[in-house]
């Protein structure tokens, strides 16, 4: 342990990373799970998948500075200097959509992502720090300063760093027992991911054998172990097809006396399918992923791809999209441009565009309904904006919602006089003039 982690437990500053592990080594052993029994979750297929939708989902999302108007609208303030940052380039070595994929890819397999804030204004660049060399520190004694503050110590390249909480993003999981660390998504499937990729195993030792199971040698004779092991590797490398290179692959040879029994394992019989889908359906559940995401449409009810698209932005990318605009917000921009109106934001109707035909009617009902200005309703659809188009234009028999039914209202008439008599004698005085 180096001198600036025996600094910090000396003043009584609790690391929240032992702390969490701590607790979930104790529930795994009350459970009875075996903690160390997954040690590579990223190869199982449902799982690898279900990380990929929601970091290419985050990936593909532009990611906006906007600020409300004093007239109650918003625009996108692109001359401000987190705008290509946030949109185009954290760092001179990574796109934006790369950059936002590999945060959420983290954030979910590690239960926790960290972004280190590097400078500010116009030399502000944000990287990613390995979740795995990165310890947190809560120094709820009020040691290093007058408030309980985060520290994050990051260690790398044989030197340790740290952080005050203002200086990294940290973005975390759902799941979380203190509000500060995540817990990894591995870490609540531990289980079901253990069965998973014994699963996969098992079946990769069947290709192996070409599909042949276990079996039972009878001969006659005494021999012993060392025979005994002699003749079954010779009998078994003829049944893997070991000897294909010297054109023996069908034919396995009995010597006389002998006998050779498979004891078959039909997958079928053991409900291999249905447990290994029902096993993808738990682990995409837990990530929130829809089943037809998964390559699985045996219960899919959605009338359209847009409805598909919206329950998953609901459902699943709401809550994800919305920790990220508050933790950016709140971090990168200043306590007096949060005042004033600026907020990031990213642009979800990317993921919600319907297709050609929709777009172009709701955005006619849009222009119709004096809601888009031609223009604004033409960069929707990336068309450049052309002259008189940002006027609100619209139906030319709606009226300001103050006049509604003013239409219906009679004409006050002086007393005695017919309303009808004065409109003919009106007439019969143009035609004679």
């Amino acid at each position: 342990m180096n001198l600036l982690k025996k600094t910090f437990l000396k003043l009584g500053i609790r690391n929240k990373n032992a702390r969490r592990t701590n607790e979930l080594n104790q529930l795994y052993k009350f459970l009875g799970i075996d903690n160390g029994a997954n040690k590579d979750t990223l190869s199982e297929a449902t799982y690898f998948s279900c990380l990929k939708v929601l970091s290419e989902s985050v990936g593909k999302l532009p990611l906006k500075i906007l600020k409300h108007t004093d007239k109650n609208g918003v625009f996108t303030v692109r001359d401000h200097a987190l705008y290509t940052v946030l949109h185009d380039r954290p760092n001179p070595y990574m796109t934006a959509s790369t950059f936002w994929s590999t945060v959420e890819f983290n954030r979910n397999h590690y239960g926790n992502a960290y972004v280190w804030i590097q400078g500010a204004g116009d030399n502000l660049s944000l990287w990613i720090l390995p979740s795995t060399d990165v310890q947190v520190w809560y120094d709820d004694g009020k040691i290093l300063s007058a408030q309980p503050d985060v520290y994050y110590i990051y260690t790398g390249g044989g030197k340790t760093f740290k952080f005050g909480s203002e200086e990294i993003l940290h973005f975390r999981t759902s799941n979380t027992f203190d509000g500060l660390m995540g817990v990894p998504i591995q870490d609540q499937l531990k289980t079901t991911l253990t069965g998973a990729v014994k699963s996969q195993k098992l079946l990769e030792k069947m290709y192996e054998s070409g599909f042949t199971a276990k079996a039972v040698l009878q001969y006659t004779g005494n021999l012993n172990d060392e025979n005994v092991k002699a003749f079954v590797k010779g009998i078994e490398s003829y049944s893997k097809g070991e000897l294909s290179e010297e054109g023996i692959e069908n034919i396995i040879p009995i010597p006389l006396g002998s006998q050779l029994t498979p004891l078959n394992v039909k997958l079928a019989d053991n409900q291999f399918i249905e447990v290994k889908q029902y096993t993808a359906l738990q682990i995409a559940s837990a990530f929130g992923i829809k089943p037809y995401q998964i390559g699985d449409y045996t219960k899919s009810s959605y009338a359209s791809t847009e409805i598909q698209q919206l329950s998953f932005y609901v459902d699943t990318l709401l809550y994800i999209i919305k920790q990220y605009e508050e933790e950016i917000t709140y971090k990168l921009l200043s306590h007096e441009e949060i005042e004033s109106g600026l907020y990031v934001k990213f642009n979800v109707n990317v993921i919600l565009r319907a297709d050609l035909s929709t777009q172009i009617d709701t955005l006619s009902k849009g222009v119709a309904g004096f809601i888009y200005t031609p223009n604004e309703a033409r960069a929707m659809l990336d068309l450049e904006s052309k002259p008189g188009g940002d006027k609100l234009l619209g139906n030319g028999a709606s009226i300001p919602v103050e006049l509604a039914g003013t239409q219906y209202i009679k004409t006050d008439t002086s007393e005695g006089e017919d309303p009808k008599k004065d409109a003919k004698k009106e007439g019969e005085e143009e035609d004679n003039g």
